[in-house]
């Protein structure tokens, strides 16, 4: 990426104002349940301490409505968090971009840490052109990072109204290291790919994916096909999918991109499918297109994951978007378990492999693989969208390198 990135800036003495991402999932009491969007932010955040800079951090967190403080979506459990990871203070103000911000980032010392409260408290941050909104922030601080890869593909006001703003200004904006770890990796998948390349897309409708799947076929020698979207390719064929989730009305684009895939697309030669969701559900193993009434596919059958397998072995990259089944509900995990350790293996014969976030990077996570990948990204629509091909307001404007 030709992008400078906070190496290329001197924080010493100036404050930077950072655009995370630390919408963190949080249980009911509030207590943070998975803090991997934190720490993979770290590098950045220390990257300024280490140099005697001042890091005045802003992020969203849940879908707040934008009128004023949500307690629920605080992020004072994000700030405390924060502090014991750096292990020093963390300050929070009580606004964003408001007095108490600036009161505060006046009095922060070198090495000081500030996190502003949720960015979509403010009615602002989605409409992405309040000049007020944008002012209060722009004139924070001394230079922007945008290190919030799962919002590159939002042009939120903090995500690129404030850069915009500030650049104007004469100050510098950058990537932060995870933001240019992300595009690197995703950009070059995509540009430059060791080949085979595979890619594995799962998740429950085609819908969503329609443009990802064009994209990969005209890029990839092999797409892999998994999760409930797989049951529309079935029926698109004359399968039956008993009361598995179908799309009935996409049942044409099914057919349209199994025509286009000129052998490419991978689809489960079986099924591992039950009478209700449940782990103690009446199951069975049926070959595709034969799942019987008042049954579900919930997972791909041991065939398919043996076939993905072998084929995700031989792969020189390989990207992975949206997990084999419901990998939540043992026993039908089965197939995302046996496609994450063939990945697993790829790596250890040199392959890059890329988890595309969301699901897929949850499934990793709680099955144990995510140390045993090239990369898993934080953002999932983002990774989609650099998965069809789009490019990032976001990122364009930051400076050239």
């Amino acid at each position: 990426m030709a992008k400078k990135t906070i190496a290329d800036l001197d924080p010493a003495g100036r404050a930077i104002l950072v655009r995370v991402d630390f919408n963190v999932p949080q249980d009911d009491s509030g207590h943070i349940t998975d803090d991997r969007r934190i720490r993979m932010a770290l590098p950045t955040i220390t990257s300024i301490l280490d140099r005697g800079g001042k890091a005045i951090l802003m992020s969203h967190l849940g879908r707040p409505a934008g009128k004023g403080f949500e307690a629920e979506f605080s992020l004072a459990p994000v700030a405390t968090r924060l502090a014991e990871l750096l292990g020093r203070p963390v300050a929070i103000a009580a606004d964003t971009g408001g007095p108490d911000s600036h009161t505060k980032a006046r009095a922060l010392p070198a090495g000081g840490v500030l996190v502003l409260e949720n960015v979509r408290f403010n009615k602002g941050e989605k409409k992405g052109d309040d000049p007020a909104y944008v002012a209060g922030l722009a004139s924070l601080a001394d230079g922007y990072v945008n290190d919030a890869f799962g919002t590159c593909h939002r042009t939120e006001a903090s995500m690129h109204a404030v850069p915009v703003a500030m650049k104007a200004a004469g100050k510098p904006a950058v990537s932060g290291f995870l933001v240019e770890k992300e595009i690197r990796y995703l950009a070059d998948a995509i540009a430059h790919p060791k080949r085979p390349f595979v890619a594995i897309l799962g998740g429950k409708k085609v819908s969503d994916k329609i443009a990802v799947i064009e994209n990969l076929l005209s890029i990839c020698d092999h797409v892999l096909i998994g999760g409930a979207m797989a049951y529309t390719f079935s029926l698109a064929q004359g399968g039956r999918t008993g009361k598995s989730l179908v799309e009935p009305d996409k049942v044409d684009l099914a057919k349209s991109l199994l025509a286009k895939a000129a052998g490419k697309l991978v689809l489960p030669v079986d099924t591992h499918c039950a009478d209700e969701f449940s782990a103690t559900a009446n199951r069975r193993t049926v070959k595709a297109g034969m799942i019987p009434d008042g049954f579900e596919g919930l997972d791909i059958g041991p065939e398919t994951a043996d076939r993905y397998a072998a084929i995700i072995r031989s792969a020189g990259t390989v990207v992975w978007n949206g997990p084999m089944g419901v990998f939540e509900l043992p026993p039908f995990d089965a197939g995302t378990k046996a496609v994450a350790d063939a990945v697993a293996d790829a790596t250890t014969r040199g392959a890059v492999t890329i988890i595309g976030g969301g699901d897929s990077a949850a499934a990793v996570e709680q099955l144990g693989y995510a140390d045993r990948v090239s990369h898993v990204s934080t953002g999932g629509g983002a990774s989609l969208e650099m998965l069809e091909g789009k490019a990032f307001a976001t990122v364009a404007i930051l400076d050239e390198r």
